[in-house]
């Protein structure tokens, strides 16, 4: 069963999502005294929004003669990208034309034992050609932040905007499960602030 904003309200009093939101927020104070519009955040109906974190965003790159290796990574694959600013104090990173990226978010999360999470792209960044890597968040999965996957299939290159709504979280109930993610030692739990490298 899909879950709904009450449900997620209480989960958040018990840690599953902090920091936690209340409501969407549509407008924040972003490094001015002046309130701006952003990308929205926090809770929705069915959901929850979170924000991609200023302190870590990565793009890859080619080095000439390499392959990309899933089972043996190459971390020089991977180039940090600079954290931009606007006028209004929002801060972004730019994902180039045709390119892939790597960002974490900046909420913690700590899933409850009979529950899983999908996490989905944000129609407003869908619209520009930037899609979000579909991410499930499995049953007992903790992380001090959420390592998010981020294409950019438009021929132009794209902003993505730091501390502000980056991806929608739906949260899906089921009879207890047999053995959790903790209980089988999966390789991403307790991930660190910022992005985690692919492992095997």
């Amino acid at each position: 069963m899909l879950k709904n904003d009450k449900w997620i309200i209480d989960q958040a009093s018990k840690g599953m999502i902090s920091p936690f939101e209340k409501k969407s927020i549509r407008k924040a104070i972003l490094g001015t005294d002046k309130e701006v519009p952003t990308i929205s955040w926090g809770l929705s109906s069915y959901g929850y929004d979170i924000r991609l974190s200023p302190h870590d965003f990565r793009i890859f790159r080619h080095i000439p003669g390499t392959v990309v290796d899933p089972k043996d990574f190459n971390p020089r694959n991977l180039e940090q990208a600079e954290l931009h600013t606007n006028k209004d104090g929002s801060s972004y990173f730019i994902i180039p034309a045709n390119s892939y990226g790597l960002g974490a978010s900046l909420e913690s999360i700590k899933m409850p034992s009979n529950v899983t999470a999908v996490c989905l792209g944000k129609s407003t960044y869908a619209r520009v050609g930037v899609i979000a890597n579909i991410t499930p968040l499995e049953a007992s999965w903790k992380s001090q932040s959420i390592t998010l996957e981020f294409s950019n299939a438009s021929s132009a290159d794209v902003k993505i905007y730091a501390s502000e709504g980056v991806v929608q979280l739906l949260f899906f109930e089921g009879e207890p499960c047999e053995t959790t993610y903790a209980d089988r030692g999966g390789k991403y739990q307790n991930q660190g602030h910022g992005v985690t490298l692919p492992r095997v």
